[in-house]
């Protein structure tokens, strides 16, 4: 809680206390974390609350409705949090969840408010990485079944052929920690070849999940070394920069006091072993309800 000092009428010190309003950061369980690390990194001085959905994870199977549900289930409990903004930090939230609440909930809940995701920030500069003009796309069934990352890209660069391909074991290498294991390598591969053999003019592959970074090192095994492969993170977090800066009315409403805060719907002791891996350091976590 922040602290403001002031001076009463009748000339006394007194002490105003404003709860804190960090950044709400919402993923579906850990991958969320990668873009968190990079937004802290750009924005060290800011406060952050990260909320996992980790009892109900993964996202990318579930139909539309529930997805949409779920997300605002999370975006309400980050703003009774004293979040005034909020970075859907989860490819499958932002494709089937983000339009809806933006558009729909976010004027009855307060138009004060703001929701952000990953996927348009992403889609703004994404053609300035490729030379071929050939770009793929790795996500979970429901990001490319949205095909939000072909709609938004297309605003900016219709020029581009974007090639997508569903990687539906990815995220459960990742969370059951078998990025190094000879399956992960098998199915890396696998999906790898799919993808390069529907266009083998990609020299650009964007990893649209926020948890495919943790399996880079396996993916640069199995592609040219000339593909560039792209991570959203530091993306988002120059995206979010720039927004705090055309928008300083949202910047001085923020609260920045360096803290932050790690709650998860799921065991908090394997979301806490796992956070050192996507966070990049130690945390300590809570349990909440949503």
């Amino acid at each position: 809680m922040k602290a403001f000092r002031s001076i009463s009428a009748e000339g006394f010190l007194i002490f105003v206390h404003m709860h804190n309003q960090p950044i709400g950061v919402f993923d579906s369980g850990y991958g969320g974390l990668t873009v968190l690390r990079e937004l802290h990194a750009s924005l060290p001085g800011y406060d952050f609350i990260y909320l996992g959905d980790n009892a109900r994870a993964p996202y990318g199977p579930k139909d539309f409705e529930t997805v949409y549900e779920y997300s605002l289930q999370a975006v309400k409990w980050l703003f009774d949090k004293g979040c005034p903004l909020v970075i859907l930090a989860c490819n499958t939230a932002s494709a089937k969840a983000l339009r809806t609440i933006q558009q729909e909930d976010l004027p009855q809940i307060g138009e004060e408010k703001r929701v952000l995701g990953v996927i348009r920030p992403t889609a703004e500069i994404i053609g300035n990485y490729s030379h071929s003009g050939h770009v793929g796309i790795l996500g979970t069934q429901g990001t490319i079944n949205s095909d939000s990352y072909r709609i938004e890209t297309n605003k900016f660069f219709p020029e581009v052929k974007l090639t997508q391909q569903v990687c539906k074991e990815w995220v459960d290498l990742v969370e059951k920690n078998k990025t190094g294991t000879e399956e992960a390598e098998q199915i890396v591969q696998a999906d790898l070849q799919t993808l390069i053999s529907k266009d083998n003019e990609i020299d650009t592959i964007l990893l649209g999940c926020t948890h495919y970074p943790l399996l880079l090192p396996v993916i640069r095994k199995f592609i040219d070394k000339d593909i560039k492969v792209v991570t959203q993170g530091k993306i988002v977090a120059e995206s979010l920069k720039h927004y705090l800066q055309r928008h300083p009315d949202m910047d001085k409403r923020i609260t920045k006091e360096r803290i932050l805060e790690f709650y998860s719907t799921g065991n908090v002791g394997d979301f806490e072993a796992h956070a050192s891996l996507f966070f990049g350091k130690e945390i300590t976590a809570k349990f909440t309800i949503l």
